[in-house]
């Protein structure tokens, strides 16, 4: 991959499409609020893994000025994808591949369906990440990045693409089955990016701390573990407890959906709550938790709102 664009360069894309860059990578990201700010004072990159920081980096305000590239991350959020079309195919060469890092179900078929599955991966981060300032990103914790073809197997070019990002210190690891990886995800964002909106906005930390929400933590992952067995994915035994143990560490985070709803911005409900559960009872799986959390992030949402 000669040539990568980042498609919604927030915290997310802007971590590891800097670390491709710090790298030697041509890397060129697509920015919109913090374009002029890049542009004048350069990416910084605040990161429990090492500190960096890039003082020109590529950035445009528009897909067209960018051009075709061997690689396309996605990296905004799933309440951005009516734009997909518009954005994406001035990117596209015959060859090109698309890796969205998206939250959540349905964005790695709705980009099938544009562009054709042999181009679509998906990654999943497991990452705490929060843009800070304009053109400063701080990572405080974790940095997984899992990816996996659409269609599916340890291809050439999901292994080449493993081998590169690795090359710029990004803790990358390859999967055979990517429904599997993304319901792996599902389990610590069903319940942390909800729980975290549906108590009111509180953080990792606060949440945790509350009486009964670990357990109510742990009935809304058994369900997510449940759907995705419904589904013909088994999650091993112990991963609860594993998620667990690597959120409590984390301090105070705010997940970026709780961020999202504190700032009246567009939460990815569909992706993150709505559609999984729509997959999973329509497998046969009883989901009493997670419906009820669903049901409290939309009055909150609803209430916020309301003013």
């Amino acid at each position: 991959m000669k040539s990568i664009a980042v498609v919604g360069a927030g915290a997310v894309g802007c971590y590891y499409g800097g670390r491709l860059a710090a790298a030697g990578e041509d890397v060129r990201f697509l920015m919109r609020s913090d374009l002029e700010a890049v542009r004048e004072g350069g990416l910084t990159v605040e990161s429990v893994a090492g500190d960096f920081r890039l003082e020109a980096p590529q950035v445009f305000g528009s897909s067209g000025e960018i051009g075709p590239v061997d690689l396309v991350m996605v990296a905004w959020k799933a309440t951005s994808n009516d734009h997909y079309e518009e954005v994406i195919a001035p990117l596209l060469h015959d060859g090109t591949a698309i890796l969205t890092l998206q939250n959540g179900l349905g964005n790695t078929e709705r980009l099938a369906e544009l562009f054709g599955a042999g181009r679509v991966l998906g990654g999943l981060c497991f990452v705490c990440i929060n843009r800070v300032a304009r053109g400063v990103i701080r990572h405080s914790a974790s940095g997984l990045m899992t990816v996996g073809e659409f269609s599916g197997g340890l291809t050439p070019r999901l292994v080449g693409i493993g081998r590169q990002f690795r090359a710029a210190a990004i803790d990358c690891r390859e999967v055979e089955h990517l429904a599997e990886a993304q319901w792996k995800k599902l389990a610590w964002n069903v319940p942390f990016n909800g729980f975290t909106i549906a108590e009111g906005g509180i953080d990792t930390e606060a949440l945790l701390a509350r009486p009964g929400m670990e357990d109510e933590v742990r009935a809304v992952m058994r369900e997510v573990v449940a759907g995705a067995a419904a589904l013909g994915h088994r999650i091993p035994d112990g991963f609860i407890e594993e998620l667990l143990d690597v959120t409590r560490p984390m301090g105070p985070y705010r997940p970026s959906s709780m961020i999202d709803f504190e700032a009246g911005r567009d939460v990815e409900v569909e992706a993150i709550w709505a559609e999984p559960l729509r997959r999973a009872t329509a497998a046969g799986a009883d989901l009493p938790h997670w419906e009820r959390l669903l049901a409290r992030i939309r009055e909150r949402l609803a209430a916020r709102e309301r003013g």
